[in-house]
């Protein structure tokens, strides 16, 4: 009696020892699948990051290419805009030369035109 209880008890204690395996590997398989599936949600927002990474890179690339030909435009434009103010100041300069050469021959003019005049006014009288 005492050997079959205690046979029972081993047999018992086996059948335990063997679903406790059979569960240690379920859990194992359940945190190796776990695992699995952390590791791949982790890794797919990485990949999302590095992703936006390259994108943020490739537009700030462009954005400073961007700036430097703005850059290079405003430059070309405002030498433009100089060299159009100096001809603007040439051509006044011009006309104010022009204006000056007229009031000095109108001037030039009307001397020559007074002395002419004296001259026919003294050869009217003397003659």
């Amino acid at each position: 009696m005492l050997s079959q209880t205690m046979k029972r008890y081993q047999t018992k204690q086996s059948v335990q020892r063997e679903l406790q395996d059979v569960r240690k590997k379920e859990v194992q398989q359940l945190c190796t699948q776990l695992n699995v599936l952390l590791v791949d949600k982790m890794n797919s927002r990485v990949e999302g990051a590095y992703i936006n990474q390259k994108k943020l890179q490739t537009h700030t690339r462009q954005l400073q290419l961007n700036t430097a030909n703005l850059q290079r435009q405003s430059d070309q434009w405002l030498k433009l805009l100089d060299n159009f103010n100096q001809a603007l100041k040439e051509i006044g300069d011009v006309v104010n030369w022009s204006k000056s050469l007229e009031s000095e021959m109108t001037k030039i003019s009307h001397t020559l035109a007074y002395a002419y005049k004296g001259e026919v006014e003294n050869a009217q009288s003397s003659g």
